[in-house]
């Protein structure tokens, strides 16, 4: 299971520093991760604070120094980047793994195993959801005013395509970004107040995730982010992030607690919507009979 991250061990400690502590851990966060490689002098100047204040907060955090710290920083934005190539040659994983002590080996071994890794993931994942940042995302989906666009990325797409096909069965006004550049350029182009942008972005994150976040909060739109426990850079252009753990019994980050968050969603949306999804998924109904889709 992944640990809690840096950045949200500051935002839960805050409330035990003194105020000159909260000023450091502002001013980390604010610039987060790059503030935590600067020096010493130069946070406590950009906090309005004196260089022992700095060492205090990291202190409080549990580290013996800055460099201590910044040691651990570093180490987590390895692991934000960590990629299944990296993650094989750091164990064994699958069926060949060793099994320990006490444990069966073999199938049963593997059964016994994703079972433990699965349970705990999305035992945890969901225990983390915030009852604030699921009612949000709920109230902007189910919003029949507002027009939806989903996105995803490698194997994330997948999740963008299963949560959208739900929500073009309750509601109107759902699409995919396009693929193709001139109809992305044109899609893009044409966001609004009324856009709410949903995005899928896990560790290895992409560049154009945060770009065209960027362009949909320029706009004046709404932006709702699953991603992992290292947050995707859109983070900073969401209003909810719905993050999700990753563990998983192979190399390959799991997104089957992923799975259950949206699920979690779409059961939200359809209370918020009531008759207006039940209709809609009976126009749905009739229609496909219509032209011998069912």
């Amino acid at each position: 299971m992944a640990p809690v991250t840096l950045a949200e061990d500051i935002r839960q400690r805050l409330g035990e520093c003194s105020p000159a502590e909260r000023k450091v851990g502002r001013v980390l966060l604010a610039g987060w991760p790059a503030a935590g490689f600067e020096t010493i002098a130069t946070l406590a100047e950009r906090a309005d604070v004196s260089a022992p204040t700095v060492i205090r907060f990291v202190n409080r955090l549990g580290y013996r120094g800055f460099p201590d710290f910044q040691a651990a920083l570093r180490a987590e934005l390895d692991e934000r980047q960590a990629s299944p190539l990296t993650l094989y040659a750091a164990g064994k994983y699958g069926s060949s793994a060793e099994a320990g002590q006490g444990e069966p080996s073999g199938p049963a071994g593997l059964l016994a195993r994703g079972r433990e890794v699965f349970t705990a993931a999305v035992d945890r994942t969901l225990a983390e959801v915030t009852p604030h940042d699921l009612e949000r995302a709920v109230q902007l989906l189910a919003d029949p005013k507002r027009r939806v666009t989903l996105v995803g990325g490698r194997f994330s797409h997948l999740f963008a395509q299963y949560l959208g096909l739900h929500l073009m069965q309750m509601r109107d006004d759902v699409r995919f970004l396009p693929d193709r550049p001139v109809e992305r350029t044109a899609h893009l182009a044409a966001l609004g107040r009324r856009d709410v942008l949903v995005v899928f972005d896990y560790r290895r994150y992409e560049d154009d995730k945060v770009t065209v976040a960027e362009l949909v909060r320029e706009a004046g739109g709404r932006v709702v982010l699953f991603t992992d426990t290292w947050l995707s850079p859109v983070s900073t252009q969401a209003e909810v992030v719905l993050s999700s753990q990753v563990g998983a019994p192979s190399p390959y980050d799991s997104l089957v607690p992923t799975l259950a968050v949206v699920e979690t969603v779409v059961a939200g949306i359809i209370g918020e919507l009531g008759d207006g999804a039940h209709q809609h998924m009976q126009r749905g109904e009739q229609t496909a009979r219509r032209i011998g889709l069912t």
